[in-house]
């Protein structure tokens, strides 16, 4: 009688095949909490910053803003890192940019944060500036978030359609066209807020990421 051998090869990823299961890594809930804390960081540096320029003669608010901001920015070279290995497995060239993207929008941060505190002024546009690499960095992820469906397709979906507006309200808010951060404007901002606060991180943690893409040394 011939011996059935019970060993499963190793899944392997062909773009547009979909995959069973999720799963958890401490990869996917490290990424989930650092979306959050990033989120956090930088609503509280950006408030305590615009609070100095609205007038306020609080320097130890400006440095807090500003250390704040630094939080936010190393948080995202994290996420960076963390995210590349998985979405190399999706497109090695087009995953390069997303830890790229993600530490020119920690420089550009940083170097707003350094002009303030030595010029006690803000940078003109200064948010608008670290938008960019924001708005870049989160359509590479997105992207191959949904077309490796590594989460679920309407949740892809938020972030990409988030950062393709947050992207395109840059050169309207610098043309005047709109204020990003008021009235209709700041509803260029809401998809991608909601994706990185809520959505996103919500998924990541509670459920991973599709299996393929993981180490079984990360698994939880």
């Amino acid at each position: 009688m011939s011996r059935i051998s019970t060993t499963t090869a190793p899944a392997t990823y062909r773009k547009g095949t979909p995959t069973r299961g999720w799963v958890r890594t401490r990869t996917a809930t490290t990424v989930g909490i650092l979306f959050v804390v990033q989120m956090v960081t930088a609503m509280g540096g950006t408030s305590s910053i615009q609070a100095f320029v609205d007038g306020s003669a609080d320097r130890a608010s400006m440095r807090l803003g500003v250390a704040l901001m630094m939080v936010a920015g190393l948080t995202v070279v994290g996420i960076g890192l963390l995210m590349y290995p998985v979405l190399k497995e999706v497109d090695p060239r087009l995953a390069r940019w997303y830890p790229a993207l993600r530490i020119a929008e920690c420089a550009v941060s940083a170097a707003c944060g350094v002009y303030l505190l030595a010029r006690s002024d803000v940078v003109p546009h200064h948010l608008l500036w670290v938008y960019v690499p924001t708005g870049l960095g989160g359509i590479v992820l997105t992207y191959l978030l949904l077309v490796a469906r590594l989460v679920p397709r309407p949740v892809a979906l938020l972030g990409l359609v988030g950062y393709l507006s947050l992207t395109l309200g840059v050169p309207l808010d610098l043309l005047g066209v709109l204020d990003m951060s008021d009235g209709p404007g700041l509803l260029l901002v809401l998809p991608g807020g909601l994706f990185e606060l809520v959505f996103l991180p919500l998924w990541l943690v509670t459920k991973g990421l599709r299996s393929p893409f993981h180490s079984p040394g990360l698994a939880t």
